[in-house]
């Protein structure tokens, strides 16, 4: 030291040994202060003032370490960082150069959080077994949540438009503060009392996990536990997460979604009766298209052409018909002719004529009676004699 006092230095010699000292004698800083100044730069930095009651410091966070902070500073926020010094030698200053950055006290708040968890979780609050099944189609619709935040907007929205007849009403409370646990609890408790709903959502808008802490207090969680009414947690965005949770009927990973669960029965009955409404469309489509072919068949040409169709088959058929049946005559008169030819024949050969004609006689006696034997023509006796071409009478002698 002594001879460094000694040593004619420049502003540049001094600033890079202050530099060097600073630098290598204060890393792995872990700093607790409020948040003071803080100007996020539009390449991605943040740059801030820490200060406690009596002192303050620059401090920097740069684009390459924001990514892992989960929540965007604000004004007054009790942070803790760690980092190190960090010696601007242009201007001669110092600052702290941040590396990672958490709300002051989050640790601890979550390991009661976690603790509390556990202590619900083995009184059973947590069981699935215990939960309610949410109406498919409720009538009124209970909203425990701040009158005048956006998470109400969001949800009278969506519900306005997925189901207008859908009643709802909105019981106000404080979501963020001290008060904000006993009032969501004593709202909870007055709809059950007067059973003044059929669905209960209990929530609000994205924030802190201490923005939040109320819907993880020892009175909500009991309040939610001892409903009767089927109860909905929608507290905060997808990642947020509080102890309502874990005990109510059904978690929301946002007010909104709460609201699209809550009306999914009146949209599944609107898409029913939409797709009958098309099927019904379709079929009288259908019927119609039918209807107007069949019509179309009576129209003029269209019946000409048909009767005209139905004259040319039935003469085919009758002329047919009429060959046919001249064809069949010719055949009958035919196969009768035949049948006379061979009678003929028949008779011809059967007929006495026909016999005389080869040489043969009919001799019959006075009386017209055959004469068979000699003993019938006896002498003296006149006979008559039949011949193939006539007759002549005869005298027997002996």
């Amino acid at each position: 030291m002594d001879s460094l006092l000694q040593t004619e230095l420049s502003v540049s010699d001094l600033t890079s040994l202050i530099k060097q000292t600073l630098e290598q004698g204060f890393y792995g800083l872990k700093v607790t202060g409020e948040i003071s100044n803080f100007r996020p730069s539009s390449t991605g930095h943040w740059f801030f003032t820490l200060k406690d009651e009596t002192c303050s410091i620059s401090a920097v966070m740069f684009k390459g370490s924001t990514w892992k902070v989960d929540f965007t500073p604000q004004e007054g926020d009790k942070v803790t960082v760690t980092g190190s010094l960090d010696v601007y030698g242009a201007r001669g200053t110092y600052q702290l150069k941040c590396e990672s950055m958490e709300k002051s006290g989050f640790g601890q708040l979550l390991a009661m959080l976690e603790m509390r968890k556990r202590q619900y979780a083995a009184l059973g609050y947590f069981d699935e077994k215990t939960k309610k099944p949410i109406p498919k189609r409720p009538l009124r619709v209970g909203v425990v949540t701040s009158p005048t935040g956006a998470a109400l907007q969001d949800i009278l929205n969506i519900l306005g438009r997925r189901a207008p007849s859908l009643d709802i009403l909105v019981l106000p409370a404080t979501v963020q503060g001290e008060s904000a646990a006993p009032s969501i609890a004593n709202r909870i408790l007055q709809a059950n009392d007067l059973l003044l709903c059929d669905v209960l959502i209990v929530g609000r808008g994205g924030g802190s996990i201490e923005d939040l802490l109320p819907f993880s207090e020892e009175c909500v969680i009991e309040a939610i536990h001892c409903s009767q009414i089927p109860i909905i947690s929608a507290v905060g965005h997808e990642i947020d997460w509080a102890l309502s949770d874990f005990v109510a009927d059904l978690r929301a990973p946002t007010p909104s979604a709460a609201a699209e669960l809550v009306s999914q029965g009146y949209m599944d009955y609107r898409n029913q009766v939409q797709n009958l409404y098309e099927q019904l469309q379709k079929s009288m489509q259908s019927r119609l298209l039918l209807a107007e072919s069949k019509v179309k068949r009576f129209d003029t040409k269209a019946m000409q052409v048909r009767i005209s169709n139905i004259i040319s088959t039935k003469e085919y058929l009758l002329a047919n018909a009429g060959n046919n049946l001249v064809i069949a005559q010719k055949q009958l008169l035919k196969s009768h002719d035949a049948r006379v030819e061979l009678a003929i024949r028949e008779l011809q050969a059967l007929s006495p004529l026909a016999i005389l004609a080869r040489g043969y006689t009919v001799v019959q006696n006075q009386e017209g009676k055959l004469v068979a034997s000699k003993e019938q023509a006896e002498p003296g006796s006149m006979l008559t004699l039949t011949f193939a071409d006539g007759k002549r009478k005869a005298l027997v002698k002996e």
